[in-house]
This record gives C-alpha cells, sequence and structure tokens, in this order.
C-alpha cells in the first residue's frame, strides 16, 4: 500500500528546498515528487532523521530498545553507538546482548566492535577483548566499525596487539574511530596516519582544527558531562563535511528532554548556514561509516522526519523505514521487556575500608571541572585535609572529599584520594557506572556516608546511590551494573529523583553522577582514581605516596 507525505522536502547535498510528495512503499521511498518550486508555508518540512554519530548507549542507563523509544521523540533515526561500556563488564557476551536487543526496535543502531577491553592494565575489568575478538566481531555485517582507540600511546608506539585490531577494521574497509584528547602537533599527525579516522575528544577550536587539515572527521559533542559543542561550533562554517553531532554520554533525564534536535536549534542560534547544520546532523554519519539510512533518496530506506520549522527544529513525526514511529512528542514505540545480564561479585564494605593514614603528606586531589572530562592535579599537604582517629577525612570547608573506587569483580583493598568540585556539604554518592571498568566509585563528606553509598550499590548488584543522614536512594541497575530494564520514562523520572537528592547535598555541579561516573577514566587526563590507585593520566603512571 502506497502512502504519500506532502511537505517541503529538504534536499541537502543540492542546498535546495522545494515543495512535494514522498511516495512511500512499503518500507521504502518509491518516488520524490516536485510539485512546486520554493517553499509551502503551510506545510512542514520534511529531511533526514537524525543521527547521532557517537553514543554509549549504556550511559542512558536504558537497553538500545529504550533508548530508541526516547530518541525518536526528537528526530533521531539511528546511531553510530559504542558498546565498550557493557564489553568491559561482559565481554563479546555484552555485545551481542546489545546487538539482540536492539533488534526489537525499529531504530537503527550501528554497534562498533570495541577496541579496548580492558581500556588499560592499570585497572580491573570483567573482561578482555584480544586482536582475535575485535576480528571476530568486525566480520559480523551488523558490526560496522572499529569503536574509539582510546589506548593512543599504543597507536604511537606501534604497540602489536594494538595494530592488529586496526588491521583488522581496516581490511574489512570499516572505520576507525579515534579518542586523543589534547594530542597534537607531529604525535597527532602519527595518530592519524596509522588510520584513526574520527575524534569526539577535541576541547578547543585549534585542537579540532589541527584534525580536519590531516583529514580527519570531528565529532562535536554535547553530552550530560561532557560539553564541547561552544568551543568547536564555530568550526562547522568552514568544515561542513567533515563535522557531525553526538553526545557521547547521555543520561536518561536528558534524553527527554532533547537530542540532536537540541544541538541543530542552536547550530542556528550560532548562524551557521543551515544545511551545513542538516549536513552534520543527517548526512555525514551515513556516509562516513556506510550506515543503513535513508537520506530523502528514490528507494532509499523510508527514514525521515517532519519538522515545524528549520529554526527551533520542533519534531512533528518520525519514521523509520515507512512506520510512524513517533508523532507530536509521543513515542509510538512499546517498551520491551529485557532479561538482564551481569558480572558482579563484591562483598559489602566497612568503614575501615576507607581508612587513608595521615602518617605522610597526603597524594595530589583530583581537581574536577564541570563540563569537562579533562581534571587537573592540586597538590595537597597535611594542613588541607582534617585528621580523625590517625587517619585523614574529608574537609568539607574545603571542598576536599573522599573518593573511593571499589573492585566489583573479585575481593581487594578500597582505593582512596581527595577530589575537588563537588560541592557536597553531606553525604555521600556512589555509582557502578565508572568508565570505562565499570567499579564502583563514590564521593562524600564522611566515611560512614560513604560506605553506605557503597553497599547500597553492591545490594542491588550494581546501580547509583545517594545517602544523606537517615534518608537513602537508589536506582538499580540490574542489566551489567549500566542499565535498567525498566520503562525509559520511568527511569528517567527516577534519575532525576536522586539527581535532584546529590544537588541537594550541596553539588553544584550539572551532572555529578555523570561527572562522578568518569573519574576513574583513566584515559582522560590529567589525574583520575583506578581501582588500583591514583594515576596520572599524562604521564601515564601511577602516582605513588
Amino acid at each position: 500500500m502506497e502512502n504519500i507525505i506532502q511537505g517541503n522536502i529538504v534536499d541537502i547535498p543540492a542546498r535546495n528546498i522545494f515543495f512535494g510528495e514522498l511516495h512511500l512503499e512499503g518500507s521504502r521511498i518509491g518516488q520524490v515528487k516536485k510539485l512546486s518550486d520554493g517553499i509551502n508555508t503551510a506545510a512542514p518540512f520534511v529531511c533526514p532523521g537524525f543521527i547521532d554519530a557517537h553514543v554509549h548507549i549504556e550511559s542512558s542507563m536504558l537497553v538500545p530498545s529504550s533508548f530508541g523509544r526516547l530518541a525518536v521523540v526528537h528526530g533521531t533515526v539511528a546511531s553510530i553507538s559504542d558498546p565498550h561500556e557493557i564489553a568491559n563488564v561482559c565481554g563479546i557476551e555484552g555485545v551481542l546482548f546489545m546487538i539482540r536487543n536492539g533488534e526489537k526496535s525499529p531504530f537503527k543502531f550501528h554497534f562498533g566492535a570495541p577496541s579496548c577491553v580492558p581500556a588499560t592494565v592499570f585497572e580491573t575489568a570483567g573482561a578482555t577483548l584480544d586482536a582475535a575478538a575485535v576480528a571476530q566481531l568486525l566480520d559480523r555485517d551488523d558490526i560496522y566499525y572499529l569503536s574509539e582507540m582510546m589506548n593512543f600511546p599504543g597507536v604511537l608506539k606501534g604497540d602489536p596487539e594494538v595494530m592488529a585490531k586496526i588491521d583488522a577494521a581496516r581490511k574489512r574497509a570499516k572505520p576507525v574511530d579515534g579518542h586523543a584528547p589534547g594530542l597534537r602537533g607531529e604525535e597527532s599527525a602519527r595518530y592519524i596516519a596509522a588510520g584513526i579516522s574520527t575524534d569526539h575528544e577535541c576541547f578547543t577550536p585549534d585542537e579540532a582544527r589541527e584534525k580536519l587539515v590531516h583529514g580527519m572527521h570531528i565529532l562535536i559533542r554535547e553530552g550530560s558531562a561532557a560539553k564541547n559543542f561552544e568551543a568547536l561550533i564555530g568550526l562547522l562554517h568552514e568544515f561542513p563535511d567533515h563535522i557531525m553531532f553526538c553526545t557521547d554520554d547521555k543520561h536518561p533525564d536528558s534524553l527527554v528532554n532533547g537530542h540532536i534536535d537540541q544541538l541543530c536549534a542552536r547550530a542556528i542560534d550560532h548562524e551557521v548556514d543551515v544545511f551545513h547544520v542538516l549536513q552534520a546532523a543527517c548526512i555525514n554519519p551515513v556516509l562516513h561509516y556506510n550506515m543503513n539510512v535513508g537520506l530523502l533518496r528514490e528507494g532509499d530506506p523510508a527514514d525521515f522526519i517532519l519538522l515545524n520549522d528549520l529554526e527551533n527544529f520542533d519534531v512533528l513525526e518520525t519514521w523509520i523505514e515507512g512506520q510512524l514511529v513517533a508523532k507530536h512528542g509521543k513515542s509510538l514505540l512499546e517498551h520491551i521487556a529485557e532479561e538482564p545480564i551481569n558480572h558482579f561479585d563484591c562483598k559489602p564494605r566497612v568503614v575501615e575500608d576507607l581508612f587513608i593514614a595521615a602518617d605522610k603528606d597526603p597524594m595530589p586531589a583530583i581537581e574536577a571541572m564541570d563540563g569537562q572530562l579533562i581534571t587537573k592535579t592540586l597538590p595537597l599537604t597535611a594542613e588541607d585535609l582534617i585528621v580523625e582517629n590517625g587517619g585523614y577525612v574529608s574537609n568539607v570547608k574545603k571542598d576536599l572529599l573522599k573518593l573511593v573506587v571499589v573492585n566489583r569483580y573479585k575481593e581487594a583493598p578500597a582505593a582512596t584520594c581527595f577530589i575537588k568540585h563537588f560541592g557536597l556539604k553531606q553525604g555521600a554518592i556512589a555509582s557502578s557506572v565508572a568508565h570505562d571498568s565499570h567499579n564502583i566509585i563514590a564521593v562524600g563528606v564522611d566515611d560512614a556516608s560513604i560506605c553506605e553509598a557503597i553497599n547500597l550499590v553492591i545490594a542491588e548488584r550494581g546501580g547509583i546511590s545517594c545517602v544523606s543522614g537517615s534518608k537513602s536512594m537508589v536506582l538499580p541497575l540490574p542489566v551489567a551494573g549500566l542499565m535498567s530494564t525498566d520503562d525509559g520514562y520511568e527511569v528517567a523520572a527516577a534519575y532525576t529523583k536522586i539527581d535532584l537528592m546529590a544537588k541537594d547535598l550541596g553539588s553544584l555541579l550539572g551532572a555529578p553522577f555523570m561527572t562522578l561516573s568518569f573519574m576513574a577514566l583513566l584515559v582522560i587526563p590529567e589525574l583520575k582514581l583506578s581501582d588500583k590507585g591514583l594515576f596520572n593520566g599524562n604521564e601515564f603512571a601511577f602516582i605513588e605516596r
């Protein structure tokens, strides 16, 4: 049965808009028919759907089908999805879980083969994917690329295992995603020459421009914690064919509020040409990753959106392969029940596990930065902290709080240090979402609260928790300690509550749980905490006390 969609058709490659019709024949576009030149002001705009060009679905705390159910409301029809997080917990079975669940939804997930599991040898992960396992994944038709190569030191040194993974992707003509924050000059050029085609970690325009000149595609990232849009959006004026939009990590409440549609509207506010904006949001990812997504051409899959205008990008309808999946702000996709998988073997902790002896000056503190994944190193002396019963504890007045990482895969001593800029005045928060190995990470004003928050997560075998005196809250994440099996809108509402509770403890961070999750991410400079100790990301070495 033929279905006809009428509107102002946006031909992005031709930089043209005309009034016409899409004639749908089942899941495909049978004909694109022009009715008249120019714009019909009474009709909606019809354009290809939005693409999130790099996202870890796990960070939404939703399984793929639930992520897609929320994303289609905002005109997103597909994603380049790196299952790196669940792979670090459950290995190949975790990747296959994501693929199987994603296939239950019309949303078009394009998964990659995780390149760095574990991300480094300086942390404990739940699995290992060697070059043979990566090649096995890349042989699959439903694996589209090699996920972000975070081990840029390994690339620069020509590490055989790292290079074998890159070679496996190149032999199969599949792109290799990059991850090289702050890498510049000759080292950046060598990294790109090894076959790395993208980077989503640039945080200055000079860095991004340098990589663009060397032929890289730059992804402008705006997630729940890392926000680089304002710094990089000006580059879209000059490099429209080599820039894409992505979120990387987006919590469920943020996803309910908006997605790539928000970045398009903000780009227009920055006076970027609308065709450049849509090139980045709709076209470039499809071409670069060879995605199975239609681009409003005859014979293409009928993947498109209807927009109220090309300024605010209010999405009226979203269609995927001829199926109407969202209309007027409501998802037409049903919640899909799923059985969880997990890898969690951790016993409850006691306060004594968090003890830091005050027998010498403390190690440096991590200085967190709101809206950034990078951190700074803050030297400490004994006078900066408070001593109780022979041990260092948090100094709330100076906003120096204890940070703890607990191995969730086997029994081991807890790793501890101090961190600045979380701003908590009472209580503690904890999470089993701790990039990239996803051990348990917690921060708080006193050891008792930190220990309670950690044990709430352990009791659920994964989740996020918040503790304040006699009050506590926990959001269980039974799928690998990363995702919920509940309805996406319910998870978003629950997350909003626990996020507000964390902010009521005094945190001024825009996304305290998301920021916390990155304080164990060793591949992002400068100072981070793994389950094995305090780590200098610039030197790629532990800091000894």
